[in-house]
């Protein structure tokens, strides 16, 4: 779906607007188009930060027809060409085979990522705050870059669970220690709602395990190498944290969240960001620099 400016072919958008998902977001909202670099709809701070235009039924048809794509085939390129753009992932099971909403559809979004901190102005600003170069100082960063940033929604009653990982499986660099999150509670996280649980200590054990870009011609867009040890769930504590709260993410430190089963929202904005100095990004990783939007220094 990438490339050509992520233009939505006539015909599936022709289908979109005339099914019933469409026709009842254009009952319910403004006809509207905002758009972000490149032809992305992009999320505004409009009516309160955790809006993010989930209202606009432009966004929702892009959406539907995100969804399909990621129901069938082709969710392969459009999560593989995230990282210098603002898209929009779902929780499991929330069209059907026609592309009806099955819940709400300002339920059915699990985040959006993977650029806020870049296109949009809000999310740029808080990334890149004052405090947050203060804090980044303190903590002794020399050369921070932002490499990802994400709103993550975890949606009353069926917010996914996230199994335990670490975030170095993800973003990995050599040396290790290098990568370091910052989770904002855009809303209390409660054991409830699916605030995260950690393992005490486990930073310091490296990682055993990474995912990285499976060989092109495969039938899957990235693959893990390595084996995820079976961990002990006696040894995770909650974290839980009242609303514009922080929690400062080791890239080792085994950590996870449970299904939302509560009838509470529980959003945050969360970004990484990477030492620089003397550290090298590894191309096999999914998220990976472009031209068009290198990793920006957190400090401006």
């Amino acid at each position: 779906m990438a490339g050509d400016g992520d233009k939505i072919p006539h015909g599936k958008l022709c289908w979109l607007r005339n099914s019933p998902a469409a026709r009842r977001l254009r009952l319910s909202h403004a006809e509207e188009r905002i758009t972000g670099r490149g032809g992305e709809s992009a999320p505004q701070s409009r009516g309160g930060i955790g809006g993010l235009l989930v209202g606009s039924w432009e966004l929702l048809l892009l959406m539907a027809f995100v969804t399909q794509h990621q129901i069938q085939k082709g969710s392969s390129d459009y999560f593989l060409t995230s990282g210098d753009k603002i898209r929009f992932f779902f929780e499991k099971g929330v069209l059907d085979e026609r592309g009806d909403f099955l819940i709400p559809k300002e339920k059915s979004i699990s985040k959006i990522g993977h650029a806020l901190h870049a296109y949009d102005p809000v999310f740029k600003q808080i990334t890149h705050s004052s405090k947050v170069q203060e804090l980044g100082r303190k903590l002794g960063l020399e050369r921070p870059v932002v490499v990802q940033s994400m709103y993550i929604f975890k949606q009353p009653g069926i917010g996914g669970e996230v199994t335990p990982h670490q975030d170095a499986t993800f973003l990995h660099t050599e040396p290790l220690g290098r990568i370091l999150g910052f989770w904002i509670a855009l809303e209390d996280a409660t054991p409830e709602n699916g605030c995260l649980w950690f393992i005490p200590g486990s930073h310091t054990s490296g990682i055993t395990r990474r995912m990285v870009r499976a060989a092109s011609g495969t039938s899957t867009c990235v693959e893990f190498v390595g084996s995820e040890p079976a961990y002990d769930n006696s040894q995770f504590i909650p974290l839980p944290i009242r609303k514009g709260g922080l929690i400062l993410i080791h890239g080792e430190v085994v950590h996870k969240s449970e299904l939302n089963s509560s009838e509470s929202s529980r959003h945050a904005f969360t970004f990484h960001v990477m030492e620089a100095k003397d550290t090298s990004w590894s191309k096999e990783n999914w998220l990976q620099p472009t031209p068009e939007l290198p990793f920006p220094s957190l400090y401006t």
